[in-house]
């Protein structure tokens, strides 16, 4: 995944952007993956040269920018992001859909609806609506929706993570993001569930920039987990990323019964 840009860049880079849409007269959308990055899709970054969209009937030219030239282009179609006129995020990912590879469409979609830019029924309302001879990326979209890549369903980069290793290594795709216990007023949720166990998963992230108070709150809601009868596996970025032996170890020792193909392999073999 890139690394987004600095807060300055990024401001200047906006403000770049902004001069650029205002000297175009007449309607144009900030779109492809300029959009996504307005909208705050994970692995975007803004950055020229920037992705503009206008009706198909116009001629417009400009140095350095990307010209899409759309039909049916609707009111539910756009929206304004970052103050300005932006395709809105469904349309984003059906465009998306056309150029870019599934795994960063999984991330793109996940994000989108992470976030509350669009929701899946209505996505598949305006695939429909928009499905017409010739137009490239439905069908791969379609297929990220229904979950083709591992990932799919992870609300972060280190939820997709896991995910992945998960398929890979062969166990039962878990759930993520579920409430399973209260504390005081607040919900207590989980980053992963295995259904049919009493086993979740805690994905810490950069374990090491966690201040006191973060500590604290992560304590208490092991802790209410527990007394709710929750084993509690934690592990952290740096497990999930170089797939530790501490990672395959305690999720063998935790799920004796969905114990991975591989890891059971690898021990007939020894």
């Amino acid at each position: 995944m890139p690394r987004p840009a600095a807060p300055l860049t990024f401001l200047r880079r906006l403000d770049e952007l902004h001069r650029v849409v205002q000297s175009i007269s007449g309607e144009v959308w900030v779109a492809g993956v300029t959009a996504a990055a307005l909208l705050g899709f994970d692995g975007y970054d803004l950055k020229a040269p920037f992705h503009l969209a206008v009706r198909h009937d116009r001629v417009v030219h400009r140095h350095g920018v990307i010209l899409h030239r759309l039909r049916d282009i609707d009111r539910l179609d756009t929206t304004k992001a970052m103050g300005l006129p932006c395709l809105s995020a469904t349309r984003v990912l059906i465009e998306l859909a056309a150029t870019e590879r599934p795994k960063r469409l999984t991330t793109a979609l996940d994000s989108a609806l992470r976030d509350g830019w669009t929701a899946e029924q209505f996505l598949h309302r305006r695939l429909v609506a928009l499905r017409r001879r010739g137009r490239k990326g439905p069908t791969q979209l379609l297929s990220v929706i229904a979950g083709a890549e591992a990932s799919r369903g992870g609300h972060s980069f280190l939820e997709r993570e896991f995910l992945e290793y998960m398929a890979q290594e062969g166990y039962p795709r878990p759930l993520t993001q579920q409430v399973l216990a209260r504390r005081g007023r607040k919900l207590v949720r989980v980053d992963v569930r295995f259904p049919a166990t009493n086993v979740v998963v805690e994905l810490l992230g950069y374990t090491f920039h966690r201040s006191p108070m973060q500590m604290q709150d992560d304590t208490e809601r092991v802790t209410r987990l527990q007394l709710a009868g929750f084993l509690v596996l934690q592990f952290t970025y740096l497990d999930v990323v170089t797939q530790s032996d501490r990672l395959r170890r305690d999720l063998a020792d935790a799920l004796p019964n969905m114990v991975a193909r591989s890891t059971a392999t690898s021990r007939k073999r020894t």
